[in-house]
């Protein structure tokens, strides 16, 4: 986790994706949109990975629309899952997410569990599995470094993708209060990092747009608090 090939593998580089539109509450249009971004997400990763020689396979992405059992686990609170038995995520297409599609919130989301991918195919995920914690506190913090990396290598991609997309500055800065605004229940901030927090790996990752950037092992305990 620490000293992983991902982080030396370079800036990803520019691709094209273009966004479908999506109008409120409507699920048919986002589930062709988010599918399109997950083939985005296939496609430019698969080439980052056969340049630093290293393996590759898709994603594969299913959508419901009530929360149900996923990876032998119930459906806790949350947008999407990624499994990594099935190299696959799942995403929760109700009132919640599809209230205001128009932002980048979606994107966000795809590239978030695919963040969960990366982990999985490079051995990150299995180690983070292994390792070892004393007491709840401890682990919660491993959580948090989890999913605060693949906010941050979500950030990555978004920013390969940028001059592609039809999007603002503002349309960034309201993705980051999208997640500044996020984490707000107690048990998100243990495991998942408080909003500031989410925005800041997200933006890390953009303004890099490098996996360096995404290392949340090796920095102090107040990083990703």
């Amino acid at each position: 986790m620490t000293a992983n090939k991902l982080y030396r593998s370079g800036e990803l580089r520019p691709s094209q994706c273009t966004e479908r539109q999506v109008k409120p509450n409507d699920v048919p249009a986002a589930k062709r949109y988010l599918t399109t971004i997950v083939n985005c997400l296939n496609r430019s990763w698969a080439a980052h990975f056969a340049r630093a020689g290293l393996p590759f396979a898709k994603v594969r992405i299913g959508f419901i629309t009530k929360p149900r059992r996923f990876c032998e686990t119930a459906w806790i609170d949350a947008s999407a899952r990624y499994c990594d038995d099935e190299r696959r995520f799942l995403v929760l297409l109700d009132r919640d997410l599809l209230s205001e599609p128009s932002d980048l919130f979606l994107f966000d989301v795809a590239a978030h569990e695919f963040g969960h991918h990366l982990q999985n195919l490079t051995g990150m995920g299995r180690a983070f599995d292994r390792h070892p914690y004393k007491g709840k506190s401890e682990l919660n913090e491993q959580l948090r470094r989890y999913e605060l990396q693949a906010e941050c290598l979500a950030g990555v991609f978004i920013r390969s993708t940028w001059e592609s997309l039809d999007r603002t500055t503002q349309d960034w800065e309201t993705l980051l209060d999208i997640d500044r605004n996020s984490g707000d229940e107690q048990s998100e901030h243990r495991t998942h990092g408080k909003g500031r927090t989410i925005a800041a790996w997200l933006d890390k990752g953009f303004r890099s747009g490098s996996p360096a950037a995404c290392n949340t092992w090796t920095v102090p305990s107040a990083r990703v608090s």
